[in-house]
């Protein structure tokens, strides 16, 4: 490295290349869905709390999905807004590393979490009987504590890395916020051993995950067809599918990002991905596995009529 180099302090987010009046209209779009995101899940995050009837298994991992569909936006898209009515749009180099971190770590505990909650409902449908002897609160805390325990550790991993590379410059960030990828592309040195671990680390939190939660999916499936009853059955086959639903948007986008060769062709293409993951997921997991459940409709009723008798 040449002594006349300079260390980056800053990096320069170039975010979305669109006219002043556009980026207006995107602010208060975005600002929408942010908001409706932190309403939908801090809801379902109250009735879970004060419920006792919605304290079990299901409930305690879906108040861990909706406490990470709180924390990955509120990482990436504050300053995402902030910069879309600002003209500058820098963000300081220890801000993009915890940002960047923060990101990481939540994407990567949502994977093992996901794959929890088809374990759950794997055990409630194929062995109802022993459910509760299954799913105890024991091994409930051990699979969330495992789930984020995981995602700390593999980003810690990435993050030790990362921090021996230099940046000297450019400093433009082609991206809305500090994406790994986006960011290694601007360090002044070889970065094959980092995209090799976070390759591993993809296939790691997204193959390995994904391929249990088939499996789990494909032995309620098998029940469901077995079983005599057809309200039972057709229950059941919704809430599946719904699941798999989301199950196949969230995993399919990630691999399409992180396990796909990248190419200067697909950037524009990733930060409308990546939008997905910071303002559509995080409003479509409540509706999903939450505002459409019966107990969780009838927890919010309850809760109102508590209030208007107060």
């Amino acid at each position: 490295m040449e002594s006349n180099q300079s260390w980056v302090t800053e990096f320069i987010l170039v975010g979305f290349q669109v006219s002043e009046d556009m980026e207006i209209l995107l602010f208060w779009i975005f600002f929408l869905l942010y908001i409706f995101s932190l309403l939908a899940n801090g809801i379902i995050l109250g009735l879970i709390w004060f419920d006792p009837r919605l304290h079990t298994p299901m409930y305690f991992f879906l108040s861990h999905l909706a406490i990470i569909d709180i924390s990955y936006p509120s990482s990436n898209v504050p300053n995402l807004l902030k910069n879309l009515v600002q003209h500058n749009k820098t963000i300081s180099f220890v801000s993009c590393i915890v940002q960047m971190t923060l990101c990481l770590t939540i994407a990567s505990t949502e994977c093992m979490i996901l794959v929890a909650m088809s374990y759950d409902r794997y055990v409630a449908i194929c062995h109802p009987l022993q459910y509760t002897i299954i799913m105890n609160w024991r091994r409930c805390t051990v699979l969330a504590v495992t789930s984020w325990a995981c995602g700390f550790s593999l980003v810690l991993l990435h993050l030790i890395l990362f921090l021996r590379l230099p940046f000297c410059g450019p400093q433009e960030v082609n991206h809305f916020f500090c994406e790994t990828l986006s960011v290694l592309k601007l360090a002044c040195a070889d970065t094959r051993i980092n995209t090799i671990i976070l390759c591993a680390i993809g296939v790691f939190v997204l193959v390995g995950p994904l391929s249990l939660m088939l499996v789990s999916y494909t032995n309620i499936l098998w029940v469901i067809l077995k079983s005599q009853s057809k309200e039972g059955r057709k229950k059941a086959f919704s809430t599946c599918s719904s699941h798999m639903c989301v199950v196949g948007l969230y995993f399919g986008i990630a691999m399409m990002i992180y396990m796909v060769p990248d190419s200067s062709q697909r950037e524009e293409e990733q930060k409308i991905l990546f939008l997905f993951y910071s303002l559509f997921n995080p409003l479509l997991n409540p509706v999903i596995y939450s505002l459409r459940n019966v107990q969780v409709k009838d927890a919010f009723y309850r809760v109102l009529r508590q209030k208007r008798a107060t």
